[in-house]
């Protein structure tokens, strides 16, 4: 199905992108994001919309704050030009998607945003590594996680979730590995919720620890277990349906930043991957009992190894050219004040 996106964009349901002092003609990028980026939507797919906007000379000069505009209705989001920056040099894929799309997918794109575009290959490095392949990780995860709550036994799950709980901890426990005392410690034994068999049981031992990171360790291990055990019946179509799209999902972020490491681009738009990837989203991985068949798995194994291969082999930077990020930084920034471009 044929879709306008100017034309949509030109509706009276996009009127904050006129009206808002933030946004008018102060947005450097908007363009296309998620499926239809990526050329994998289909009829259910939501549309959304993807962008970054300039500072105001308050944010800059005064008190005002501003990291970025959210429309709820409209699934858009327009980040402010400075978090879009510190987000670009930890190659966050949800951001970089952003400067790696066809010219046919942008629905603004002023002076200031082809520039941005022409300068994509300062931000890019080897964090693009930790980035992609965490964002991969956690799509994975979800996929184990949704299927071994189907097909395992009770006692075998919990084990399956205390493994998924560390696996996710573990950059917490290098961040903080020696900097202090005590741990947590993780384990499963005998339940005491009657309506289980085992249960996974934590002792904690801090001492002097950040109060807002230790709010982070039981965000992530909170976030694990709500995923895999959801409140609610179970919907097997639409179950399904999400579990294709996140297995689809996983192989396009690795398929992102192979690009990235092999070429130094950012390619969102997988035209040349299309047969691969609407296959996975249409099921055709999938075995009758929900799980995935054998033939995914070797796909993923092969994209797991081409990722190994080209982190091994890039020539992309450890970490991005900080002085000519902060040159184009303050570029653009000066004329966010002044109204001149050096």
């Amino acid at each position: 199905m044929y879709i306008d996106f100017k034309k949509l964009m030109n509706s009276e349901e996009y009127d904050f992108l006129r009206t808002n002092e933030r946004l008018g003609n102060r947005i450097m990028l908007l363009g296309l994001g998620g499926s239809y980026a990526y050329g994998t939507n289909n009829d259910n797919s939501d549309i959304d919309f993807r962008g970054v906007t300039l500072q105001m000379p308050s944010d800059l000069l005064g008190l005002t704050e501003f990291e970025q505009y959210e429309d709820d209705k409209t699934d858009t989001v327009i980040y402010g030009f400075n978090k879009l920056v510190k987000l670009l040099l930890e190659c966050n894929p949800n951001t970089c998607e952003m400067l790696g799309l066809d010219e046919d997918q942008y629905l603004i794109k002023s002076e200031l945003g082809q520039e941005l575009i022409d300068n994509t290959h300062i931000f890019l490095s080897k964090r693009a590594i930790k980035s992609f392949g965490g964002y991969a990780d956690s799509q994975l995860r979800r996929l184990q996680n949704a299927i071994a709550r189907d097909t395992l036994a009770q006692s075998d799950r919990e084990k399956h979730i205390l493994k998924s709980v560390m696996h996710a901890l573990d950059d917490v426990n290098r961040r903080y590995y020696g900097k202090t005392d005590g741990g947590l410690k993780l384990y499963i034994d005998k339940a005491e919720n009657s309506e289980l068999d085992t249960e996974i049981f934590i002792d904690a031992n801090y001492k002097h620890f950040p109060l807002r990171d230790y709010e982070d360790v039981w965000s992530v291990m909170r976030s694990v277990v709500r995923d895999y055990d959801k409140i609610g019946k179970r919907n097997k179509k639409k179950d399904d349906n999400h579990l294709n799209k996140h297995a689809m999902h996983l192989i396009r972020l690795f398929m992102m930043a192979i690009d990235i490491l092999e070429k130094g681009e950012i390619i969102t738009h997988r035209a040349h991957d299309l047969d691969t990837l609407l296959a996975i989203r249409r099921g055709d991985f999938m075995e009758a009992d929900g799980t995935f068949s054998a033939a995914f798995f070797e796909i993923l194994d092969e994209y797991e190894k081409k990722l190994d291969e080209a982190a091994a082999k890039t020539t992309l930077p450890d970490n991005p050219d900080m002085e000519k990020v902060e040159k184009f930084v303050e570029r653009i920034n000066r004329y966010v004040v002044t109204g001149e471009l050096e």
